[in-house]
């Protein structure tokens, strides 16, 4: 079994209720194959004694304490508990005070007297060892390390209500279930050539290293795979200029000329041009593997559905396929309000459509008799299957990994694939790892668009950035405030959405309507509150960035973003693209901590000096340099969890390689599926490496 194919939705686990799926699903965990897929941040090793004599400010502690004595600070209201402790490991004598904010129940846990070990990280204030970030359990009685201590643990990205102690009970969980029961996804002289682990060894020690240099064997595997699918997808012959010629002559069908005589606005000459191109791939007898880049508000979406009656018109179907339930909902009402006047059978499916309405809607599909699907990670799933897939349409493609791709692909037999993005791909990168992909680019924005003017806000500043809010406001238009964290969690120099609502509500705006929307929130809440933003019942959105992509709203003028330098550049150009979707003026602004390092005041300046994505993702290559692009891999030009694109290039080039070779043996592969090709490489035997390469 390949990983990709362990689809037990992440519901299904014990102890995970609908609020942490939400979590998992933010983090694109939707299955447990997604689950054993989440590549750890980093790893903590437990397995050494640290004791707190020994520290310096800023490092972590792993030792065996003994509580001291408990104390209390702060106002009335809002007292804190503090616990004194001592080291009594063999190397230890230092003292120390963990500081328990919004934990003082602790003072019933950690008794006066008892003894813990101790992990956490400290730092020295007011002439003392102190730490809020840390975990302790208690002595066996036996003298044995307990849970966690005394291991390599990895560290998860988290989401939501997530933490390390959930997300590594879930993994040990599927792990128990599953581990040593994958089968290899690269040809054994490939793992073999290149050093790579056994696909259950990769696995095991992904999430349960005995070294670190064991768990960056698995990680190096784990890219090594990654690579060789991102590169196996791309594997297209590219357009020849006889192709490119013929696609000014590719003629559009009965319902892609209905469709634009029923708009009420003219396509641009760019997007003109792009769907010519995208109807020439769909009538071409080699699959189609085509990326479309266009900033924010291009008119990407347009073409998409445009292209989709193409295959339509010829029996196909289409997947379109979308990251949130938020964002595929609002694709479902607009797919439904452009086409179904076209007589174009639409169904709507993600997670929360279930029981007899998703039998029925499966079963339609299984027999022919819906033309698109629109849905969230819910496609992937087994039980979905199609009479003729034959197109596949992926917005916001960084936000979906490459197995997750690959899946999809598998329902059909070698469908076409569009991909969408408004994070452009810098050129750089395009070169290096799209040079088998053809890309379609929409530069020129809807006639009337105004350039959104970008303002730099200080502290200092604040007020008047409310009041030019205002001012918007009695103008009849509406605003957006993000913030990067849904409540304080301890944290007071932290503005979170929980404290900033109650204070823009009453003090900043009072009578104001407004609503407060978070990735906590259950769906439908979600969707009821954006309902009633684009009707225009509420004024003002206070937000985590859950409001990032899809959310269009032209009336909405105004973008505030506060702790702008906490946000990277392809989420604050993703943020102000919710503004300057009419014709009327917006402005976005940046509000910044006075404490700003050199990186954050360059992409600062770069959003306010530009309004152009392309310009900006090149910009992003540069501040952040090759050592940092490994970024890239959850929010940026692509998702990988586990590859670098610049830090790997010398596997990109082997890889490429690789499948080079296979290819040339037998030519023909390369107009079949990806999963073909790739049962082939996997399965296919041993060639005569020496005469490929004379």
């Amino acid at each position: 079994m390949y990983i990709r194919q362990l689809q037990e939705p992440i519901e299904r686990l014990r102890g995970v209720g609908k609020q942490l799926a939400e979590s998992y699903h933010n983090l694109g965990v939707n299955s447990t194959g997604d689950l054993l897929l989440l590549a750890p941040r980093t790893y903590e090793d437990r397995s050494k004694l640290v004791p707190l004599g020994k520290l310096g400010d800023g490092e972590y502690a792993n030792t065996v304490v003994e509580v001291l004595s408990h104390s209390y600070f702060g106002g009335k209201g809002k007292r804190t508990l503090k616990v004194t402790i001592k080291d009594i490991s063999d190397e230890g004598d230092g003292k120390a005070a963990l500081l328990c904010f919004g934990r003082n129940f602790l003072e019933r846990v950690l008794r006066i007297g008892s003894q813990f070990y101790l992990y956490g990280v400290f730092q020295r204030n007011f002439h003392e060892l102190q730490s809020s970030q840390f975990e302790m359990l208690p002595l066996k009685p036996d003298g044995s390390m307990p849970g966690d201590f005394g291991k390599l643990l990895p560290i998860y990205p988290l989401s939501g209500s997530l933490s390390q102690r959930i997300v590594r009970r879930d993994v040990s969980a599927v792990l128990a279930s599953h581990l040593a029961t994958f089968s290899e996804e690269l040809p054994p002289r490939m793992i073999e050539r290149y050093g790579l682990l056994s696909m259950n060894d990769a696995v095991r020690a992904l999430h349960q290293p005995t070294s670190l240099e064991e768990a960056r064997g698995a990680t190096r595997s784990f890219a090594f795979i990654e690579l060789f699918y991102l590169l196996l997808m791309n594997r297209r012959k590219n357009s020849s200029p006889t192709v490119q010629g013929r696609a000014h002559a590719c003629k559009l069908s009965v319902l892609q000329r209905r469709f634009i005589a029923s708009l009420p606005f003219s396509l641009t000459e760019d997007q003109e041009t792009v769907l010519r191109e995208i109807c020439t791939d769909l009538d071409d007898e080699i699959s189609m593997n085509r990326l479309l880049q266009g900033d924010v508000g291009s008119g990407k979406t347009l073409i998409a559905w445009l292209s989709a009656l193409h295959v339509i018109q010829s029996g196909g179907q289409v997947a379109f396929m979308a990251p949130t339930e938020l964002l595929a909902r609002q694709h479902a009402e607009q797919a439904a309000s452009w086409l179904g006047p076209l007589g174009v059978r639409l169904a709507f499916l993600t997670g929360s459509v279930t029981g007899k309405s998703r039998k029925l809607l499966l079963e339609a599909l299984g027999e022919g008799r819906i033309d698109i699907i629109i849905g969230t990670h819910a496609l992937f799933s087994p039980e979905v299957t199609f009479s003729a897939l034959k197109y596949i349409i992926i917005d916001e493609q960084h936000r979906f990994g490459v197995v997750q791709r690959v899946s999809l692909l598998e329902k059909g037999r070698a469908p076409d694939v569009l991909m969408m993005t408004a994070t452009p791909i810098p050129r750089t990168l395009a070169l290096t790892v799209f040079g088998d992909l053809n890309i379609s680019t929409i530069r020129s924005m809807p006639a009337g668009r105004l350039p959104v003017i970008t303002y730099l806000v200080s502290n200092e500043s604040r007020q008047r950035m409310y009041a030019a809010v205002g001012v918007e406001f009695s103008r009849d238009h509406q605003a957006y405030f993000v913030y990067p964290r849904i409540d304080d969690q301890g944290e007071s120099s932290l503005r979170d959405v929980e404290s900033m609502f109650k204070l823009l509500t009453t003090s900043m705006y009072p009578g104001i309507p407004a609503a407060l929307i978070h990735s906590r929130l259950p769906e439908e809440e979600k969707v009821d509150i954006l309902t009633k933003f684009r009707k225009r019942e509420l004024k003002f959105l206070v937000s985590t960035s859950v409001v990032e992509v899809g959310i269009d709203i032209p009336n909405a003028t105004c973008m505030v973003i506060e702790h702008a330098e906490r946000f990277g550049l392809s989420a604050l150009h993703q943020l102000r693209g919710r503004v300057g979707r009419s014709d009327l003026q917006s402005y976005c602004f940046l509000v910044y901590e006075s404490q700003l390092g050199e990186d954050a005041k360059k992409r600062l300046m770069v959003m306010k000096e530009s309004n152009d994505g392309f310009h900006i993702a090149e910009q992003d290559l540069l501040i952040r340099g090759p050592g940092e692009v490994a970024g890239t891999r959850q929010s940026g030009f692509l998702k990988l969890r586990f590859a670098s694109l610049t830090e790997d290039i010398g596997q990109i080039e082997s890889i490429r390689n690789e499948i080079d070779m296979i290819l040339a043996s037998d030519p023909g592969l390369v107009d079949l599926g990806n999963a073909v090709i790739r049962d082939v490489l996997i399965n296919a035997p041993p060639f005569d490496e020496t005469a490929m390469e004379s």
